[in-house]
């Protein structure tokens, strides 16, 4: 047999020999260098992994992966918590009694393996923001041992030592733990880095997110305000210290009474108002206040620049207010001129987008531009500020938009997606990116494919799922009209409770 041309040279050829030898070190290099790219990237989740999800059938609970298969067969009586999707981290309470309060858990991987078992407890960290939506804080978890608590990353590094006494998010702020030993309170991130020594009697959140600083209260049941590198931002004498503040203004409670003062303490409003409830983005616009529950604009040297005759006033943009009169929200500025007539149920404003969301009696939308324009109409089904598109359903078809308000097309916005929603004759089908029609026209309802490829159809008032290809994975059986939101992972449909976050099967 022969060994190849190579071998059968009468002698080596030496620059060949290390043309070749440079060349394995370069593809070394280049593979160590790629593996480490990988690497990194994988830390910083930028490779996509699985996702998993938990699932609810006979009134059980397991786990299945992003494709629909079942990883965790659905066997225990407590909802199974995924705290992030993109890890195979599963946490499961069990033995649990309600008369005592007691429960025990477990962390499975998706080899059913039992993990962290060093712990006496492991749990996700649950937070939830102003609208009580449910989220769990990402990369870790807090863990118990010997009756005290810890934090782990998801990989198993201890983040905290398990020497507190309780550790729980601060409520609506990412990244920002409340702990608590020998009776006394602080604040930790997910890192386990202490932001606020545990030295006070509580400590809360200041804003909405954790570089606002935080409210302290000491053991003289005084408050004040730490920033996030601890640094004192307002002393701590003050009876209440509310969630309002802008512009290096705070709103602060002294014997009974609101205050507005500035970082050093003077007072810059103290009569005229019942209650300040918002710090306008300008200062020299001063702050919307509340008398005899009614809501105006006072501004900082005690003027009044709108009288409070409105139900409630709310600051879209510098000096634009959306209002609320006589129950219907309209927009004004501070000169009182009506930009917006008072005419709809709500009125939000998009700040990335710099748009205007209105909705009329009968729940459909209007879309404002800057100029308070209407540009689009219909009911708002998505805003994706990421992506800069608005997806409205008008006459039972559902368009695409960008925030310059020209329509767009799915094949434009969804390019990784292989089929598109399409209508004809009242019905709904799918074509592929060249417009061939891939599932015919014989749906009621559809929607878009998901980034797990699947579509849910609607036929007969019934829903059902097709998945990437067009074939049918699940035929429509299921009736979801009471369901916020229609989307299924192979045959399993979304839960009735958007902020659980889980599929089932009937």
């Amino acid at each position: 047999m022969s060994k190849g041309r190579r071998y059968e040279e009468p002698k080596l050829n030496i620059k060949k020999v290390f043309a070749v030898i440079v060349a394995i070190i370069v593809v070394i290099m280049f593979v160590f260098v790629v593996k480490g790219i990988l690497s990194q990237n994988k830390k910083q989740g930028k490779i996509a992994s699985k996702d998993y999800f938990a699932i609810f059938k006979d009134n059980k609970w397991g786990v299945m992966d992003e494709i629909g298969d079942i990883v965790i067969d659905p066997s225990y009586q407590e909802m199974i918590i995924v705290p992030n999707s993109k890890n195979d981290i599963f946490l499961c309470t069990y033995d649990i009694n309600y008369d005592l309060g007691t429960y025990k858990t477990k962390v499975l991987n998706s080899k059913n393996q039992e993990i962290f078992t060093e712990y006496e407890q492991v749990e996700a960290i649950q937070n939830k923001d102003e609208n009580n939506n449910l989220w769990y804080e990402d990369d870790v978890l807090m863990v118990k041992k010997n009756g005290k608590c810890g934090t782990i990353s998801f990989d198993g590094k201890v983040l905290l030592p398990c020497e507190y006494d309780e550790i729980v998010a601060i409520e609506g702020i990412e990244n920002a733990l409340k702990i608590s030993k020998d009776g006394k309170y602080g604040v930790a991130d997910k890192e386990g880095k202490i932001i606020v020594k545990p030295e006070y009697m509580d400590v809360t959140n200041l804003g909405k997110d954790n570089k606002a600083g935080f409210i302290v209260k000491n053991s003289e049941e005084k408050y004040g305000i730490l920033d996030f590198s601890s640094n004192v931002v307002l002393e701590i004498k003050y009876d209440e210290i509310t969630k309002v503040y802008g512009n290096d203004l705070y709103v602060v409670k002294q014997e009974g009474k609101q205050v507005l003062v500035k970082k050093d303490g003077t007072e810059v409003l103290n009569s005229g108002f019942d209650e300040i409830i918002a710090i306008l983005k300008n200062a020299e616009n001063g702050v919307i206040y509340k008398k005899q529950n009614q809501c105006g604009v006072m501004k900082l040297n005690g003027e009044i620049a709108l009288d409070s005759s409105y139900e409630d006033i709310k600051e879209a943009k510098s000096g634009i207010l959306i209002a609320k009169k006589d129950g219907k929200y309209g927009i004004i500025d501070l000169e009182k001129n009506q930009k917006v007539e008072f005419k709809y149920n709500l009125i939000s404003y998009d700040e990335k987008a710099d748009l205007y969301i209105a909705q009329d009696e009968e729940f459909n939308n209007e879309i404002m531009d800057n100029t308070y324009t209407v540009k689009l109409s219909g009911i708002l089904v998505d805003l994706d500020d990421e992506k800069g598109y608005l997806e409205l359903r008008q006459n039972d078809e559902y368009k695409y938009y960008n925030f310059k308000f020209e329509e767009r097309s799915t094949v434009d916005l969804f390019s990784s997606h292989t089929l598109f929603l399409s209508k004809k004759n009242d019905k709904y089908g799918f074509v592929d990116k060249e417009g061939k029609v891939i599932v015919d026209y014989v749906y009621d309802d559809a929607t878009e494919q998901n980034a797990y490829g699947y579509a849910a159809v609607k036929k007969d008032g019934k829903w059902g799922s097709i998945d990437s290809k067009g074939n049918i994975v699940q035929e429509p059986t299921y009736n979801l009209e009471e369901y916020l939101k229609i989307d299924f992972v192979g045959r399993w449909h979304l839960g009735k409770d958007l902020n659980m976050n889980y599929y089932n099967q009937l």
